[in-house]
């Protein structure tokens, strides 16, 4: 198999189901991959960004933990990134409402409780999708951080992801664990497509449109204001030596030295706002948004509102289709990825969830009064 590079780390997680049943049916039946990466499938799987907010006299919009966000032009993109990330262009948005934080365990334990919804890693794998595998080696599960003994190179990300049967939003890392006393950290293990299913419990809760935030929203909102700083908070990562994000310390994937407190997810809140009071934009956990990935998207990308492109394509792995995630994680390391920089662009399978993913949700209500 070939090498990936380091920052793909994502890419490869969300394969190793497939390569799971690789190694139990001593077969490439991995390369047939999942029906939902087909761009066209996972389209009509979706609702359409509305133009509009859909809130009524008969039913005002009176928003809950979240955040208006006004209208306005920023610069997207940097310069100190990675090629995904160029050209810097201008970019306009409407306003909207985002949730102050990441959406918790607690949160979405009430949608499972209204609806009795499965999430994709508590589903058993469609036996459709990987055609010769044996029945009974289709089980519901999720790929998770497992950081190996020693001092493994950067360029192998597979030595610390794992399989690991029964892990899901309930049990993070693995059956034996637990969110127990945890209701207020950030949702994990919940694909893209879980996240449709709790928006659109929340559309019709609330009578008014809830979705994922483009990619364009996610940054602007993310930079509060503060537009072309390297970090959501400035230009140097720990300004007066203090960690002021959840982000990994010290040598990856192994030795977190955990200045800023923890190991894993934090809950959520713990650290600054940035200049719109939304927390947690940088680092704790991948946020997923509504766009497709293409890597060359910003070369002709529309100024005003971009929504992303209609297909996805990563030239790291041309045949599978990918969502944009943005944040960064607990597992973001200066000597690693850097993904908690607001312009950093990460690209994830759709019907792949992992332990250090999550989401936050935008709302088309309209803005508060003046």
């Amino acid at each position: 198999m070939r090498l990936i590079d380091p920052y793909f780390m994502n890419n490869f997680a969300a394969n190793t189901i497939r390569l799971l049943f690789t190694i139990i049916t001593g077969s490439l039946l991995f390369l047939i991959g999942c029906s939902k990466n087909d761009p066209a499938q996972a389209t009509r799987s979706t609702e359409p960004v509305s133009e509009k907010p859909s809130t009524t006299e008969q039913n005002p919009f009176k928003p809950v933990d979240m955040v208006w966000i006004p209208e306005g032009t920023f610069n997207m993109g940097s310069k100190y990134g990675k090629p995904d990330e160029l050209p810097v262009h201008k970019v306009t948005v409407d306003g909207f409402w985002i949730n102050k934080t990441e959406v918790t365990n607690g949160q979405f334990a009430q949608f499972i409780n209204d609806t009795k919804y499965l999430t994709v890693a508590e589903q058993k794998p469609n036996p459709l999708d990987f055609p010769g595998v044996p029945e009974d080696k289709l089980v519901p599960g999720a790929v998770v951080f497992e950081p190996p003994p020693g001092n493994p190179p950067l360029n192998n990300h597979r030595v610390w992801w794992t399989w690991k049967i029964g892990a899901s939003w309930r049990h993070p890392n693995g059956p034996d664990d637990s969110i127990e006393g945890k209701d207020n950290h950030p949702v994990v293990n919940v694909c893209w497509f879980d996240t449709l299913e709790y928006s659109n419990w929340l559309t019709k809760k609330t009578g008014v449109k809830h979705r994922l935030p483009t990619e364009a929203e996610w940054e602007y909102a993310a930079r509060g204001g503060s537009d072309e700083k390297k970090y959501i908070w400035g230009d140097e990562l720990k300004p007066d030596g203090q960690c002021i994000a959840n982000f990994w310390q010290g040598r990856f994937p192994n030795q977190n030295t955990t200045e800023d407190g923890y190991r894993m997810s934090s809950p959520v809140g713990q650290f600054a706002s940035n200049g719109y009071g939304l927390y947690d934009m940088a680092g704790n956990v991948w946020e997923w948004c509504e766009d497709w990935y293409k890597n060359d998207y910003y070369e002709k990308s529309p100024d005003k509102n971009p929504k992303g492109p209609n297909t996805s394509f990563d030239p790291a792995e041309p045949n599978i289709a990918k969502r944009i995630t943005r944040g960064g994680s607990f597992l973001c390391s200066e000597l690693y990825c850097t993904g908690y920089r607001p312009s950093a662009r990460m690209k994830t399978s759709p019907d792949t969830g992992l332990n250090h993913t999550g989401f936050r949700l935008v709302a088309e209500g309209a803005p508060p009064k003046k």
